[in-house]
């Protein structure tokens, strides 16, 4: 019972089918915006809660900041204000008033207010406020919240005016030590993205031209779309003195001399569900990773007449009552006793298109038999995809089950990354042809036609215009740098750096 379009057949009307089909959010009559319904929610709390515990483990507070910001404050900064001046929206009078039944605005404001594109500005104008001395650092903030970015082109989940995200921010009292941060929580990010979404990334830095406005360095985590495409999954930023300059962060030092603090600001956003989308989903619907999942395990009662109905039932939440007993991952399992007026069939299918991971039905001949019929989403249509099990044996093995699934996500996810990194392009001739070519699908660990090329670039500022006219990236200069030499895939340059070429999102 597959969706009405396919990966193959058009990848964007899939994406947004997936989307609906799941019930995972709508676009809103509010332009540009989007309505997160409850499984798209769903997994936006298990993702923020995931990262919460991470972060409060690398001693990180949350606070909140006002969502209106002064415009003088962005204009301290200039390089800042030039990269988010044309997504900026803004607030220039302080109510309406009613004049021939049309609201008008009136009381203009003396100085107009930026609904925040993001929050370094405001988070800065405190920070200088409660930091004095090296004593009172560093200071460690993240800050859950909302941003607005006036986006032209929106797509649910990947780019909407209004999106979800988490904000670090932190101010330190030495450049190491800054540094030192935004590398701890660029692998917080690698973490969480490869352990709980299931979700292979690249690690690295931008390159100049690509950094967030004002920071010194602009750490990444980039993930390979089905489609081949790069999605940025996360950044972390080195700001340096910056914006600590600007907003006269400045603390008396171990010499007992005034010096501008270090700051970093860092954050993912709801956007990570499109990744997810993308990374897992196929042409029957979503597919959920079990540790991201609402609900990982699905209990659908088989009644087709009313007089099996108190038999099934009470063994049904037997089950479901030791099932609320048992752990995966550490926590509590997830599950949901679906006894909602729906036909059977109609209730797998909704839950097969919201990707949970584990539907099992349950009707008279399994209360006979002491079983269930167990059907794992990510094996769907394979013969090994529904099993009869006693429930005894399920329950006792939930855990291992639910792990073999997040493993085996892992792995798929992985092998299409690797199978799909280009290392053996050498000239600019054959770069060019490799991207000339238009964007196949990529089957799980073969080669497709276009996706990632791994190569050399001269770092030459004139290569923009050549990956403008190309419309690729490059997406990150990774880490783990091979130290060879070679030729610039853009100019035939002599070239040492490693870069990981794609087209995005």
């Amino acid at each position: 019972m597959a969706l009405k379009t396919n990966r193959k057949t058009n990848y964007p009307e899939w994406y947004q089918c997936v989307v609906s089909e799941a019930d995972m959010a709508e676009t809103s009559v509010s332009p540009g915006c989007m309505v997160i319904k409850p499984w798209g929610y769903g997994l936006w709390e298990r993702i923020r809660d995931i990262f919460d515990e991470k972060f409060k483990e690398t001693g990180h507070e949350n606070a909140y900041f006002p969502i209106f910001i002064p415009l003088s404050f962005f204009q301290k900064e200039a390089e800042h204000v030039e990269g988010f001046a044309k997504e900026m929206a803004v607030v220039t009078h302080s109510r309406l008033t009613a004049k021939d039944g049309k609201l008008v605005p009136d009381s203009e404001l003396d100085e107009p207010l930026i609904v925040r594109p993001t929050s370094e500005t405001i988070i800065a104008d405190s920070f200088a406020k409660w930091i004095h001395s090296y004593r009172d650092l560093p200071v460690l903030i993240n800050q859950w919240a909302n941003v607005v970015r006036w986006e032209m082109r929106p797509r649910l989940f990947l780019r909407t005016r209004e999106f979800l995200w988490q904000e670090g921010h932190t101010a330190h009292a030495s450049a190491k030590e800054a540094e030192d941060e935004t590398k701890q929580m660029l692998e917080v990010y690698r973490q969480v993205a490869e352990d709980a979404l299931a979700m292979p990334v690249i690690t690295g830095r931008k390159p100049e031209y690509d950094k967030f406005p004002g920071a010194v360095d602009t750490y990444c985590i980039e993930a390979m779309m089905q489609d081949g495409k790069s999605l940025q999954a996360g950044t972390s930023h080195f700001l340096g003195q910056n914006f600590a300059k600007s907003a006269n962060i400045t603390f008396i030092n171990k010499e007992n001399k005034p010096e501008f603090a270090y700051t970093t600001s860092w954050g993912v956003s709801t956007r990570l569900i499109g990744g997810l989308i993308m990374t897992h989903a196929d042409d029957e619907g979503m597919v959920v990773p079990p540790k991201v999942a609402p609900y990982q395990v699905i209990l659908i009662p088989v009644i087709k007449k009313a007089e099996d109905e108190e038999k099934v039932m009470t063994y049904i939440n037997d089950i479901y009552a030791k099932l609320r007993k048992q752990t995966a991952f550490g926590e509590k399992l997830r599950i949901k006793l679906d006894n909602r007026n729906k036909s059977t069939v109609d209730k797998f299918w909704e839950w097969t298109r919201k990707g949970a991971p584990i539907i099992c039905e349950i009707g008279p001949r399994d209360v006979d038999g002491n079983a269930m019929m167990v059907r794992e989403r990510l094996k769907l249509g394979l013969p090994e995809g529904k099993e009869l099990v006693g429930s005894e044996d399920f329950i006792a093995n939930i855990e291992n089950r639910l792990a073999n699934i997040q493993n085996e996500m892992f792995a798929r996810a992985k092998a299409r990354l690797e199978a799909n990194i280009r290392t053996d392009i050498t000239t600019p001739e054959e770069f060019k042809a490799y991207f000339t070519n238009s964007n196949e699908w990529i089957e799980d660990g073969k080669k497709g036609k276009v996706a990632f090329v791994r190569g050399k670039w001269s770092g030459n500022p004139q290569t923009e215009e050549i990956l403008k006219e190309m419309k690729i990236n490059i997406r990150c200069i990774p880490f783990d740098q091979s130290g060879t030499k070679g030729k610039c895939l853009l100019t035939g340059e002599d070239a040492t750096l490693d870069v990981i070429y794609a087209r995005s999102y």
